[in-house]
């Protein structure tokens, strides 16, 4: 839990009394440190309380609500035709029947419109029916978290929406406003210069809008590490400002001496520069990442025009004190930590140098630097760092700057003034921006190859060409490239990863939470079982990328023994050609042979085999497998999986979605071919995801299992697990976990026996906390 914001406030108080009254050199700067730093969290605590203080009642998810607002983002085009955006709520219309009750109602809502055709808003003032829930997500180790992303921009409830109008009544403020002129802003932009190829990088240079990004162009922006080039940042605003300087000093220079002074031109000249990047920060949507680089950009210019004799890291600290200021949850975006981290780079780099380095050097040093620097934070939020990303940067960065960006700005204020000209400026755009994105995608689709390194091999690298950078000594900076060139070449042989895995003493279990759908993985020494992979919608999601992969590569998975595909299910089979194409596969073994195998890269590469009656070990685990000889539907065909450990008479018995009728041939089989001794703990994944066609009474009778596991999707339409189902394992004393309540859940065997974690309970407070989604999410 979040402790109350008045113990920060008694800290507070407690170390600035000690700095005050106590006059030791040590002493009052420790304490004073403590106290900005008590400070710092009571903010911080006060503007998270206010957030969770915003909770929808449970009464009113899943139920039909009208809600009156303003829309507070660009909308944008979804899949399966539907419509996203963002309502700043500003009037709840309550229902005769369902009041509200008491609390604090969401000011923010995250909603999907879904038509035959992608729907168009109305009016920028709207009245809507919705259907909302609590903020939820998958929850695991690693990989993207929903829930983190809603917390983070201040979305307390999500939903879709049923219909919507103009509601007249809605009163627009600064901010309405405001929004209001940057979605005007915005369709100017995508209706002037429609013709453009290159519209969607138009959008998003000029206005901050990403939606017209497609999936294509994310991959070669991640591939390249050039993802930072699209999002309005430090970059783009420095541009803004060293051009709206050069202006304002041209102008000034036209003023007589002897009305302004020296002081008063500075004053002057930062003020154009201010405003400039304010202007243009507010153009581009006044994001998170846009405040935070106008922020620090002010405080920076400021330093440098008032000629101020401070650090840089004075500046950079008043920078970063400001932005948690005004926005207390900026650490949460990985992007707050890699921007500061950049300018901290830079600041290594470069500041106390009293010989003024050429562009060139300095571009070369400057991308060394950050490529060294930056790379353990990289690592740290499970990113890789591609070689592909210093050269696409070299390159790109300069031409950004130097073309992009000036052709931008100036052909968009000369199509405001002469609207006629917006075709030929259209095609001016294709060629700076065809020519930037054609070096891109050549980079991300040619052969350069990936790096793999320990953290700690990155940590040492890091700190090895920072100081060789910053040290003042003649060739220093030269040899701190020669070091990194030649331990990139050096690693080059070994960028692809050894495919063993770590090694843990006691076999575990972990069944990801992957939504309504299944996956999880079973390991000991350093053997690899993989039982399904979960969802995937191809071109939308795929439990592949977004939740198997990261915690793979967390765990130290990079060899799979065996991959058992259940049956050909899209819940299950999910997005196998991706698996294969980033970890090693020794095996595959599924239910549905011929179905599983359409979706492989051809060739395999690996054996396939079918499913049939087997057993063989896994460190000290025992597998066996089992499959209906009659299946009538695809559910009916999966491959059944029991999982034993004798050492401590723990079974896992893994159905995937077999119904009643295969129950009752599998309870046959076992019957014939029961273990030595009854298992002492018995750990049941309900059939097909707790279905009312599988968990017969007979099946629950007979297995009398400890644990029964739902792995199904929270408040999905399929409504799963069935309370009759639930009911029956109820009364057979099972103890129950659901994914969509707990999270990933860890099974591990330990001497006291079967120890089963929640992720839920490892999880920050915004998860979980009273009044919210996973904290009342109760198994039916």
């Amino acid at each position: 839990m979040l402790p109350p914001p008045e113990w920060f406030l008694a800290g507070f108080i407690t170390a600035f009394c000690i700095a005050v009254a106590v006059g030791r050199a040590f002493v009052r700067p420790v304490a004073g440190v403590l106290a900005a730093l008590m400070l710092g969290l009571g903010w911080s605590a006060w503007q998270a309380e206010g957030r969770l203080a915003e909770v929808l009642p449970g009464h009113l998810e899943g139920h039909k609500v009208a809600v009156s607002g303003y829309v507070c983002n660009i909308p944008s085009v979804g899949h399966f035709r539907s419509l996203r955006f963002s309502l700043c709520v500003t009037r709840w219309h309550p229902l005769a029947d369902e009041p509200f009750g008491a609390g604090q109602l969401p000011g923010k809502l995250r909603l999907a419109w879904y038509g035959k055709q992608p729907p168009v808003l109305p009016a920028h003032r709207l009245r809507l029916e919705v259907v909302l829930k609590r903020p939820h997500g998958t929850l695991n180790d690693a990989g993207f978290r929903y829930e983190d992303w809603l917390f983070r921009n201040g979305f307390r409830a999500t939903g879709t929406v049923r219909s919507a109008g103009f509601d007249p009544d809605v009163g627009c403020g600064l901010h309405c406003q405001y929004r209001r002129t940057h979605l005007a802003v915005t369709r100017w932009v995508t209706s002037t210069f429609a013709e453009a190829r290159q519209l969607p990088l138009v959008n998003s240079l000029l206005v901050g809008d990403r939606g017209l990004l497609t999936d294509s162009h994310w991959q070669v922006l991640k591939a390249t590490g050039t993802v930072h080039l699209v999002a309005i940042s430090g970059l783009h605003l420095s541009l803004v400002a060293l051009a709206a300087g050069l202006i304002a000093r041209r102008l000034l220079a036209l003023a007589p001496v002897s009305w302004l002074g020296e002081r008063r031109q500075r004053q002057l000249l930062f003020v154009a520069i201010a405003v400039a990047c304010l202007v243009y920060a507010l153009m581009a949507g006044f994001t998170v990442p846009t405040r935070r680089a106008l922020l620090m950009v002010l405080v920076g210019g400021w330093a440098l025009l008032m000629a101020r004799q401070s650090s840089p890291w004075q500046a950079i600290a008043v920078a970063m004190a400001g932005v948690l200021m005004l926005d207390p949850f900026a650490p949460l975006d990985p992007g707050f930590w890699l921007s500061f981290g950049a300018v901290a780079v830079l600041i290594l780099a470069f500041s106390g140098q009293l010989e003024r380095p050429g562009w060139l050097r300095s571009l070369l040093v400057a991308q060394f630097a950050i490529f060294a620097g930056l790379w353990p934070v990289l690592q740290w939020f499970g990113q890789g760092q591609p070689l592909a990303g210093m050269v696409a940067n070299l390159l790109a960065i300069p031409w950004v700057s130097l073309v992009v960006m000036p052709v931008l700005i100036a052909g968009a204020l000369v199509t405001m003034l002469v609207p006629a000209l917006s075709g030929p400026i259209a095609t001016l755009f294709d060629w700076v921006l065809g020519a930037l994105w054609q070096l891109l995608s050549g980079l991300a689709q040619g052969s350069l190859p990936g790096l793999a390194a320990t953290p700690a091999e990155v940590a040492l690298l890091a700190v090895l060409v920072l100081i060789l950078v910053r040290v003042p000594a003649p060739g220093a900076r030269l040899l701190g490239a020669l070091a990194l060139v030649a331990w990139l070449v050096s690693h080059l042989g070994s960028a692809e990863p050894a495919r063993t895995n770590a090694f843990i003493e006691q076999p575990e279990i972990r069944i990801f939470d992957v939504g309504q759908g299944l996956s999880l993985l079973v390991r000991h020494h350093d053997q690899v079982l993989v039982y399904d992979l979960g969802p995937a919608v191809p071109g939308v999601f795929s439990a592949v990328e977004s939740t198997l992969l990261p915690n793979f590569q967390a765990l130290g998975v990079s060899r799979i023994q065996t991959l058992v595909i259940s049956h050909g299910d899209s819940d299950h089979a999910g997005d196998l050609a991706a698996l294969v194409r980033s970890v090693a596969v020794d095996r595959l073994v599924s239910g549905e042979l011929p179905e599983v195998r359409s979706q492989l890269p051809e060739p395999a590469g690996f054996p396939l085999q079918a499913c049939r009656e087997s057993v063989e070990p896994l460190g000290e685990l025992r597998i066996s497998y089992w499959r209906s000889d009659r299946p009538e539907t695809a559910n009916d065909a999966s491959c059944v999986l029991r999982i034993e450990h004798p050492p401590t008479r723990t079974e896992w018995i893994l159905p995937g979605d077999i119904t009643a009728r295969v129950e009752a041939e599998y309870l046959a089989f076992l019957a014939e071919d029961p273990l030595p001794e009854a298992p002492q703990t018995l750990v049941l994944l309900a059939p097909h995801h707790g279905s009312r066609t599988s968990s017969s009474a007979r099946w629950v009778a007979a297995l009398k299992p400890d644990v029964v596991v739902y792995s199904a999707g929270y408040r999905h339409r399929f409504g799963h697990p069935h309370p009759l189902v639930t009911g029956r394992y109820r009364a057979a004393k099972a103890r129950a976990f659901s994914t969509a309540c707990s999270g990933m859940l860890t099974l591990t065997v330990a001497d006291e026996g079967l120890v089963v974690a929640e992720q839920r309970t490892a999880s920050p407070f915004w998860i979980g906390s009273p009044g919210q989604g996973r904290e009342r999410c109760r198994i039916p």
